[in-house]
């Protein structure tokens, strides 16, 4: 099968069989994008060429090349998806095949063939792909780092810059108070937020209706700060903001429609510019932020799980050891004989 029409195929399949959001299905697209790139130096364009050999060989050249374990682990994982993914939807004629071996009925089939002769010259390329050949591909662990944490003085500092800008009533500058106070609050993820439409937000019950990953609905809740940002928001800059591409959305831009990531992305980059800190400054840091706060006020780790919509415990379980390192650099700062 032409490698292409199978990333296609499988990217489908992510999306309508799956439920994958579009982020994610164009990580995996852009992780298989890699590997035709890496097959096409070779001559080769098609899935009878792919071998456990073949995915290694990839593997190693990305090592080569710098990118961080993160990246080979997440390539690791596109490449172990679309592999059982091709093992059933396109199958696998074993060896014995005539049109594989060649026998008295007919010869190799053209795209075996080109595979083949394309990638004679890798090592350990074996003649006929197993069935899933990627199945039994490792790689590196992702490097454990802590995410990073703002403190509530530096969060307070950010909300209070912002409840400046939008004292005049520029529309603008009233939702970026409630963008930012919600996705502290509820700590959601800002596709989650982008996505939130006027009726997913119940004023009287200070809840969300929110579409998380895998197309899963949560409800989580916000609090009374939370609460005025919206209602001022809603009352005073949406409807200017408002055109015939708003619809249903909840937070719009300059152009009426609803408001895009990368906006959000800007937004909270800037705010976070100035204060000291490593790792990333987006919308996530936000996110980490209101699920270390919960930890350090008490909160059970698994309502922490619930309302950050983590499939998995282990996942909420790293803001537990950025608690644990905050409380160790207080310890180290105030007590005298730390």
């Amino acid at each position: 099968m032409e490698l292409q029409a199978a990333i296609d195929g499988f990217a489908r399949h992510l999306e309508v069989e799956r439920g994958y959001s579009p982020q994610t299905v164009r990580a995996y697209r852009s992780d298989l994008a890699a590997l035709r790139s890496f097959l096409a130096a070779r001559g080769v364009d098609a899935t009878e060429a792919l071998t456990l050999d073949v995915y290694r060989d990839w593997l190693w050249d990305a090592s080569q090349k710098g990118l961080a374990r993160a990246t080979l682990a997440r390539r690791s994982a596109a490449a172990r998806g679309f592999s059982a993914w091709v093992a059933r939807t396109v199958g696998d004629p074993t060896p014995e095949d005539p049109a594989r071996t060649g026998g008295e009925t007919g010869g190799v089939s053209g795209a075996a063939t080109t595979a083949q002769e394309g990638l004679a010259g890798v090592p350990g390329v074996l003649a006929a792909a197993a069935p899933d050949p990627a199945s039994r591909l490792r790689a590196p662990k992702a490097e454990k780092t802590l995410p990073r944490v703002i403190t509530r003085a530096q969060m307070d500092g950010i909300l209070a810059a912002l409840a400046v800008r939008a004292a005049e009533g520029e529309p603008g500058a009233v939702r970026d108070v409630a963008v930012v106070e919600l996705l502290y609050a509820a700590g959601i993820r800002v596709s989650e937020l982008t996505g939130l439409d006027v009726d997913d937000v119940d004023l009287e019950r200070l809840t969300l209706r929110v579409l998380g990953k895998g197309s899963k609905e949560r409800v989580v809740p916000f609090g009374v700060p939370a609460l005025a940002a919206l209602r001022s928001y809603l009352a005073r800059a949406r409807p200017l903001l408002a055109g015939e591409r708003s619809g249903p959305a909840l937070f719009l831009g300059a152009r009426g429609g609803r408001l895009g990531t990368r906006a959000v992305y800007q937004l909270v980059a800037g705010l976070l510019a100035d204060i000291p800190g490593g790792g990333p400054a987006g919308p996530h840091t936000l996110r980490h932020t209101a699920a270390t706060h919960l930890l350090d006020g008490g909160a059970d780790l698994r309502a922490v799980q619930e309302i950050l919509g983590h499939a998995s415990l282990g996942t909420t379980q790293i803001y537990t050891h950025v608690s644990t390192e905050r409380l160790k650099e207080t310890y180290r700062i105030a007590h005298p004989r730390a």
